[in-house]
């Protein structure tokens, strides 16, 4: 791609965003969403492969509907209270509609289905952008309209989650289907608290971004994307590879590492708030996703694999590895000592 339309695409991307998450009105907040939209759809496409058009397509109509619920729900609203402001959001069927068309765009369930095969049509890169940066805006409105939402539904939302993003996970080969599947899983969570502590919500969004961007930038410099490829690379890089078990340990949520922060600071606050069925429920739910982190892990570092491949085994290469990744993956496993910091917030 050219470097001048990459940077107007970037540049976009960081508008939208802005756009949305500073705004009060509902007009600008929808506006941003759409700059966005459009400035993903190119760098999901830029490959021009069949199914990178495919990706970019579902993405297109999944997000165009997504947005005009929102404009038809803040419309509704208007129309019954007379306020465009975004906290103001009280009329009972704005705030059902709304969070349809938030679930529509983070991909929660059941509007889960665009996201692992839109993930999957797109590069890495690309694919860490829609796991993370593009869901921030979603996730702003979301925290902003907390107090009106309907908690039993999101609660609801949650659970189904949680559920089939562990469940759906479980038999996949392809690695950006699985981390799509982890996304709507950790979606579940932040999911599920928003209503009763939104600011817990941000912490685990921040702490997934973190984490989730040492494991897309470090496959993406050993450049795997299935399992039968993974198995091979710790000849290629074994310091990516250590360094991609420690950060999908922490993403399983595992006590020593960072991932284990927000789970337990979230179950906390169930428990406060008289939802220890749900806290149990949703921790039994999570082994589900532990189980396919583990896989990967084990295909990535642990052994040999256990059966033949067709895939050469690579060259071992000195090349040095990024220090973002080497940053990144520091940050997504040690963070656990902060948590006595953060129990104001909880």
């Amino acid at each position: 791609m050219n470097p001048q339309a990459k940077l107007i695409f970037s540049f976009s991307l960081l508008l939208g965003t802005s756009i949305t998450i500073s705004s009060n009105h509902w007009i600008t907040a929808w506006a941003g969403l759409e700059i966005n939209t459009l400035a993903i759809l190119p760098l999901i496409a830029k490959s021009h492969h069949p199914r990178a058009i495919e990706a970019a397509t579902k993405y297109f109509l999944t997000q165009a509907a997504a947005s005009a619920l929102v404009l038809f729900s803040s419309m509704t609203n208007s129309w019954h209270t007379g306020q465009w402001d975004i906290t103001q959001l009280t009329h009972p069927t704005s705030c059902l509609i709304l969070t349809s068309a938030i679930a529509m765009k983070l991909g929660l369930v059941p509007f889960h289905f665009w996201f692992p095969e839109v993930l999957q049509g797109s590069p890495l890169i690309t694919g860490l952008l829609l796991s993370t940066v593009m869901k921030f805006p979603p996730m702003t409105l979301l925290f902003m309209t907390s107090q009106s939402l309907n908690p039993t539904l999101l609660a609801s939302m949650a659970l189904l989650s949680a559920a089939l993003g562990g469940w759906m996970g479980l038999n996949q080969t392809q690695i950006r289907k699985i981390l799509a599947f982890s996304s709507i899983s950790h979606l579940g969570w932040m999911a599920i608290i928003i209503s009763y502590n939104p600011k817990l919500t941000l912490l685990n969004f921040y702490l997934y971004t973190l984490i989730t961007a040492a494991v897309f930038l470090a496959l993406n410099s050993i450049k795997v994307l299935k399992l039968s490829t993974l198995m091979t690379s710790w000849t290629k890089a074994p310091s990516v590879n250590a360094m991609l078990l420690l950060a999908l340990l922490s993403l399983a949520g595992l006590p020593p590492l960072t991932g284990f922060l927000p789970k337990w600071l979230i179950i906390q606050e169930l428990t406060k708030q008289d939802m220890t069925p749900s806290a149990m429920t949703i921790a039994i739910l999570s082994l589900l996703s532990l189980f396919f982190y583990l896989r990967l892990a084990y295909c990535a570092t642990i052994t040999l694999p256990p059966h033949t491949t067709n895939h050469m085994k690579r060259w071992h290469t000195n090349k040095p590895v990024h220090a973002s990744i080497a940053v990144l993956t520091v940050t997504a496993t040690m963070l656990l000592p902060i948590s006595p910091m953060l129990t104001p917030i909880s």
